[in-house]
């Protein structure tokens, strides 16, 4: 009899993961491949999948779908400097949306629109302000400047 319960959580369990990997693979897609550049970065669809995995699975696996397919996008696009502040606000952003009720479409899930957005916007606005603005990149910057700016000053007047 026990044997039976562990091998129906285990399916339970497997069949969870190969969806969350689902979940994480489309939202890689939607992010990195389908999406319209602004001034600001890029806006696209992958939001909505995110928000749509948090409304399917259970809490720790829509957060590991969205961490991993918006990591994935962010890190393999080019845009690594946003990495880990991805993985952080796209995990937040899965806690917004509930799968209690038998529906996916419902109050709580239309909503939580409203705070995801808004954990978006403030999140990644004190990620650039702290870590690009002025904080831990810029310094580098700085000193990268400087660096270069020295060695300019101080060039031979003959070039080999």
């Amino acid at each position: 009899m026990s044997t039976t319960v562990q091998v129906k959580n285990s399916t339970k369990h497997i069949q969870l993961i190969c969806v969350t990997g689902l979940f994480a693979a489309m939202i890689y897609v939607l992010t990195a491949w389908l999406h319209i550049p602004t001034g600001a970065g890029y806006t696209h669809a992958g939001d909505g999948l995110i928000y749509l995995a948090a409304s399917m699975l259970p809490t720790p696996y829509a957060m590991a779908a969205g961490a991993i397919g918006a990591g994935l996008a962010d890190g393999l696009s080019g845009f690594v400097v946003w990495l880990p502040g991805t993985i952080v606000i796209k995990a937040i952003t899965a806690l917004c949306f509930s799968r209690k009720t038998e529906k996916i479409i419902c109050v709580r899930n239309l909503l939580g629109i409203i705070p995801a957005l808004v954990i978006c916007v403030v999140c990644y606005s004190l990620y650039e302000g702290i870590f690009m603005a002025g904080g831990v990149f810029y310094e580098t910057q700085m000193v990268d400047r400087l660096f270069s700016e020295h060695s300019r000053r101080f060039r031979a007047p003959f070039s080999l």
